[in-house]
């Protein structure tokens, strides 16, 4: 078989495959039978001796690891802030991939750093933040954290007279990292990676919705790293980030924000008030595949001051080009070898245009806001101000909701999680896919009330094999 061929026949096997999974995403289950899971160990066993045929390995792989695959791509998984790719995002990827390009330097693909410029110029305005930002494009909001906050470590010990690029951490001045109490884990995970330790660490008091309250920040010395919250993953609340850079700068404090979904509040006019002040803080974290719904692993760390993030992020050699001369995406951002991630956020981007951003996020809202009227009209309890993407409900004592929550998972119409609020177990609704619809609003909506008032819902039916797409005909904007 030649090069042409070898890929062709099995692109093209890959592509009916994909198109029969997505297909049928969207009446699927969210149930993953047992049987599903115990045939994974099909995929295991001893390496084989000698290779086998490409088709043979694409049809296990589909066989056995499908039906075994969360159905977080379809329009009623509201488990995590977990957005359904667009189709064009998937699209690119499968183009992404066929280039098979290693992003780290210009002349190693020229496209994937052209990319790169272009999104962030683009993302920098929809944000609503300086056009002179620097920015890299990384795994995700807990990687963009890491490295938003290397650039805060170097910049606040340099104003202390410390040389980290020389130096190192031994012996450094102490730093200390403000954050609020509803701090999400992952960014105390990307502050132990950097080397702070708890007790660095100063936890600043919460309201009842998990906003940081700027009044109680203690007034502390240089070397400060203060982090905000935009977008509480549990009731979606913003930390007032206008309050808290005007009480961190008085002590020459940096300010980071974490805004892995609540960032693309700010391309929406009637959400933008959220997120007042942002344009004070001095670095931004933020996903692309939560919000905009591209594929994983897309996140993306923002920063002021764009020397400070290349310096952190600096690597040189003789056997690298000047990054002065043009964007060398591995000088500003902690990895090098990696594949093109800014091709599907330009894709989204250029797909739905500044005001298809926006109408994403609202329309993501007004379901939320949907669910919340429906459960507090049936007489249960939702926990938060449902000012964005997510809600709390309690269906009774813990015992109850945890009940509901497993019933709700068992039953296959939707999928949510539960959590942990203020002492009582909830259940988390997050609505973040293109592809919810009011429809399937009001179905989940009814699925999760019969759950909870005890009434027998029949199990939702397996998806029936799909047929695979006429030629020529492509899905249709949602």
């Amino acid at each position: 078989m030649n090069f042409r061929d070898s890929y062709q026949n099995l692109l093209t096997d890959a592509m009916l495959r994909a198109n029969d999974y997505l297909r049928g995403i969207g009446e699927r289950s969210t149930v993953i039978p047992q049987s599903a899971v115990e045939r994974l160990r099909e995929l295991g066993g001893c390496l084989p001796v000698n290779g086998e045929d490409p088709r043979r390995v694409l049809s296990l792989l589909d066989e056995v690891g499908s039906p075994a695959t969360v159905a977080s791509a379809g329009r009623r998984f509201f488990g995590g802030v977990v957005g359904g790719a667009l189709p064009v995002t998937v699209a690119t990827q499968w183009l992404a991939a066929a280039w098979d390009q290693n992003a780290c330097l210009f002349d190693f693909s020229p496209v994937s750093a052209y990319l790169e410029d272009i999104v962030l110029a683009w993302l920098l305005k929809l944000f609503g933040l300086p056009p002179t930002c620097g920015g890299a494009f990384v795994t995700g909001t807990q990687m963009a954290d890491v490295t938003a906050l290397a650039a805060a470590r170097f910049r606040v010990l340099r104003d202390v007279g410390w040389n980290m690029e020389e130096e190192g951490l031994a012996g450094a001045p102490p730093i200390t990292v403000v954050v609020g109490e509803e701090v999400h884990a992952t960014m105390l995970k990307a502050l132990r990676l950097l080397g702070f330790g708890k007790n660095q660490i100063h936890f600043v008091p919460a309201d009842s919705q998990g906003r940081m309250q700027p009044a109680l920040m203690p007034k502390l010395r240089p070397p400060v790293i203060v982090c905000a919250q935009v977008g509480n993953v549990n009731t979606g609340a913003c930390d007032p980030v206008d309050e808290v850079c005007e009480s961190a700068h008085v002590f020459g404090a940096w300010v980071h924000v974490d805004g892995a979904f609540g960032l693309w509040a700010a391309t929406s006019q009637h959400r933008r008030h959220l997120m007042l002040g942002i344009g004070r803080a001095d670095s931004w974290a933020t996903d692309a595949h939560k919000w905009l719904n591209v594929p994983q692993d897309s996140g993306v760390a923002l920063v002021r001051e764009s020397e400070v993030l290349q310096r952190a992020m600096s690597i040189t050699a003789a056997y690298y080009p000047d990054p002065a001369a043009k964007r060398e995406p591995m000088t500003w951002g902690p990895e090098s070898s990696r594949r093109a991630r800014a091709a599907e956020i330009w894709a989204a981007l250029r797909f739905l245009g500044s005001q298809g951003v926006e109408d994403l996020i609202e329309r993501t809202c007004r379901h939320a806001t949907a669910f919340a009227e429906g459960l507090r009209a049936a007489g249960f309890e939702v926990l938060n101000d449902v000012v964005l993407n997510q809600v709390l409900v309690s269906f009774g004592d813990d015992e109850k909701t945890e009940r509901v929550i497993r019933g709700i998972q068992q039953e296959g119409t939707c999928w949510c999680g539960g959590t942990m609020w203020k002492g009582r177990k909830a259940m988390r609704i997050s609505v973040s896919s293109w592809a919810t619809t009011e429809a399937d609003v009001k179905r989940s909506l009814s699925a999760m009330l019969s759950v909870a008032r005890g009434h027998s819902v029949p199990i939702f039916p397996a998806p029936r094999p799909s047929e695979r797409m006429p030629e020529g005909k492509t899905d249709s904007r949602r």
